[in-house]
């Protein structure tokens, strides 16, 4: 009779896809929405030594509102994330749109090089960029502007210079990402729609605008939502520069400040508070974008 049961239980099509789900539920319970959970609980107290914590109520995010640390912080995220957006959308789409020209030589080698800087370690990569914007009058960047009259450069040590380097290494990491993202966009498009709009005359531009644009619109709206989180959630592009501690905080990030007060600083509640504020941010403006760009709106 147990025999049965257990045959049954494992045999049923009602049963059946509930074990074959229940792996990914347990990983997403375990890996995802008990740390989240637990974050908001532990943003809630303060850290008295280990194992030690006190119950603070909404003091940690009081503090939040009056320390310039992570005010600093949360504006180089938001320039930040501001010049990727304005760089890393339309960039990519337009060469998105040469490369799915099939009267472009070696489009197919172009793709995979565009690709290559995603598959490199951040790590090289932040070694190679410090040489290139060295403060020395040898660097690559500070013999290039020299060309131009302007004198030697302290790159890494300027507010609007160390944005504009942390921009173009991000520029350079993450426009093959969203290559492949828009050329598959482009690949889905129907040849019809094109051929119909030559036969009405229309040229190049106006297809593009016409045509290319509004049919991308899921991707780029996908593209949008992940490059805000990104933006918001960037860590290594400030790290492998400055190691966290970067002059009057010009390179300092919310995630940056987090990872300094839990690990260095061993203020496990008050980071708690910081990433629960970063979760609650990247909620509300990708709620905000998606509503703008009507997402919910029926069609």
């Amino acid at each position: 009779m147990r025999e049965k049961k257990i045959r049954y239980f494992f045999h049923s099509q009602e049963i059946a896809p509930y074990i074959f789900v229940l792996p990914f539920i347990i990983s997403v319970v375990l890996f995802f929405i008990y740390p989240v959970v637990d974050i908001f609980r532990l943003s809630f107290y303060k850290t008295e030594g280990i194992g030690l914590s006190k119950y603070v109520g909404f003091e940690n995010y009081k503090n939040l509102l009056t320390d310039q640390h992570f005010l600093t912080a949360l504006w180089n995220n938001t320039r930040y994330t501001f010049w990727t957006l304005l760089i890393l959308i339309p960039l990519p789409i337009i060469v998105a749109v040469f490369l799915n020209n099939k009267n472009i030589p070696f489009r197919t080698f172009f793709r995979s090089a565009l690709f290559i800087p995603a598959l490199t370690s951040i790590v090289v990569a932040g070694v190679i960029f410090r040489l290139i914007f060295a403060d020395t009058d040898t660097a690559l960047m500070n013999q290039f502007v020299h060309l131009f009259g302007i004198k030697t450069q302290k790159w890494l040590f300027g507010r609007h210079t160390a944005m504009f380097v942390m921009v173009l290494v991000a520029t350079w990491r993450w426009l093959g990402v969203n290559v492949v993202y828009f050329l598959s966009g482009l690949q889905s498009i129907p040849d019809e729609l094109y051929e119909a709009a030559e036969i009405d005359g229309a040229n190049s531009i106006q297809k593009f605008f016409k045509i290319t644009l509004p049919m991308l619109r899921p991707v780029t709206i996908y593209v949008l939502t992940i490059s805000i989180y990104g933006g918001y959630a960037m860590f290594a592009e400030s790290y492998i520069f400055w190691q966290n501690h970067s002059p009057g905080d010009i390179g300092l990030t919310m995630v940056g400040y987090l990872y300094s007060q839990s690990f260095e600083m061993f203020n496990m509640g008050y980071a708690a508070a910081i990433g629960v504020c970063l979760i609650i941010l990247v909620f509300v403006i990708n709620i905000l974008q998606l509503k703008i760009f009507g997402l919910f709106r029926e069609e």
